[in-house]
This record gives C-alpha cells, sequence and structure tokens, in this order.
C-alpha cells in the first residue's frame, strides 16, 4: 500500500526491529539499521516499499552470517548452507557473500590456512585427510593447496607419534606398536609413513637407553 509514513515505532520484543506506519496503518517491518533512512511524512510508493522488503531480507541474512562468523570461522560454503537451512534465497546468498567478503569477513584461502594451522597444532593429522576435511567444508582445491604449502607430513606423523606413544607406554613393545600404527592410520598417514617413523621411534628409544646406562 503506497502513501505516507505516518509512524515508525520499535517492536517490543525485537528491539531491533521497526514497525512501519503508512497512513496510520501498519504495513510492514524493517531492521534499524533500515529504519534509520526512513522518516514520518516520507512518501513510499508500491516499488519503494519492496526495495526495503528486499533490503530488509538481505540485512537479516547478513547479521545472521555475522552470528555463525562471531562463533567461529567459516567458509563461504558453510555460510551459505547455513542460510539455505533458514530458506534464505540464493540470490540474497549470493548477496550476504559478496558483502561479508568486501568487509574481509570471509576468505577461503584464509580459512584453509587457519584451519591447516589449527590442526597441526591440536590435532595433527596427514595432508590426505586435511585435504578431505577442507572439501567437506566446500573449500576449493586452489585455496588447500594454497593452504598446505610447506606441509611437512613427515614432520607431522612424527609429532603425532611421539605423543601418542606415552598412550601405550605400559604396554609390551608389540602391542604398543599395533595400537600406535592403528592410531596413526586413523589420522590419515600412509602405511610406509607409519612405518617409517615407527623406526625413527625405536631409534630414539634405543639412543635413550644407551645413554641412560653409559649415565649409569
Amino acid at each position: 500500500m503506497a502513501g505516507a509514513i505516518t509512524a515508525l515505532k520499535l517492536q517490543r520484543r525485537k528491539k531491533n526491529r521497526v514497525n512501519v506506519f503508512i497512513d496510520d496503518q501498519y504495513q510492514f517491518a524493517v531492521q534499524r539499521i533500515i529504519a534509520a533512512g526512513l522518516k514520518v511524512g516520507q512518501e513510499l510508493s508500491e516499488a519503494d516499499i519492496e526495495r526495503l522488503k528486499d533490503e530488509d531480507e538481505e540485512q537479516r541474512a547478513y547479521e545472521r552470517a555475522l552470528r555463525y562468523l562471531s562463533r567461529r570461522p567459516h567458509s563461504e560454503k558453510e555460510i551459505a548452507n547455513k542460510l539455505s537451512r533458514n530458506r534464505i534465497e540464493i540470490d540474497v546468498q549470493d548477496q550476504v557473500l559478496k558483502r561479508l567478503r568486501e568487509a574481509s569477513l570471509v576468505d577461503d584461502v584464509e580459512f584453509a590456512r587457519v584451519w591447516v594451522e589449527n590442526r597441526q597444532i591440536f590435532r595433527p593429522r596427514s595432508g590426505l585427510m586435511l585435504r578431505s576435511e577442507l572439501r567437506g567444508k566446500g573449500v576449493s582445491k586452489e585455496a588447500i593447496e594454497t593452504a598446505l604449502e610447506g606441509f611437512d607430513e613427515a614432520d607431522a606423523v612424527l609429532t603425532v607419534a611421539r605423543k601418542a606413544r606415552k598412550r601405550y607406554g605400559d604396554l609390551a613393545e608389540e602391542a604398543s606398536n599395533r595400537r600406535l600404527r592403528q592410531f596413526l592410520a586413523r589420522r590419515g598417514f600412509s602405511f610406509e609413513l607409519i612405518s617409517s617413523t615407527l623406526s625413527i621411534l625405536m631409534d630414539e628409544e634405543s639412543g635413550s637407553d644407551e645413554k641412560s646406562e653409559v649415565e649409569e
């Protein structure tokens, strides 16, 4: 309904929503940031009203995406998937992602780099598994490979193995090695790399035992 705005009223329950009244009748509501551009007495055409509703839908989706990002970093695909589950139209999703990119709030290359870095620190795993995880989050092959530049799989598996070895310290050597092999395989490391890593560990442990005997 076209006409002049006669009132702009904050909603009681949703303080970020503003009800728009035209000719003293409630017509629609918009986010507060959009209502800031409106004023009492302003004439609105039908086209103006539709435009405001479209802007409101986009703004609400954008603020929803910001809430996702406030909890943890997300890939573009993750954000799109969550917006889809909330029945946000594809064209609106595209506009939201464009705004997020322009504000440097989403960047799949940076997302992948941080993902790999965090995995290496807290839960190291193979390059194969890292690639699989990032593909599952919709990250492009190019972004994944950029994030994995300099990734040393042999170093990663050795770091994991040294920490995990302590878990099986009370087991006999054969049982300890078997459990460690299984653990490393679940992290995505190859049989060959696991075998060479176990050899390194045994050499380190043998050297440590020899040193202890000399010191005694």
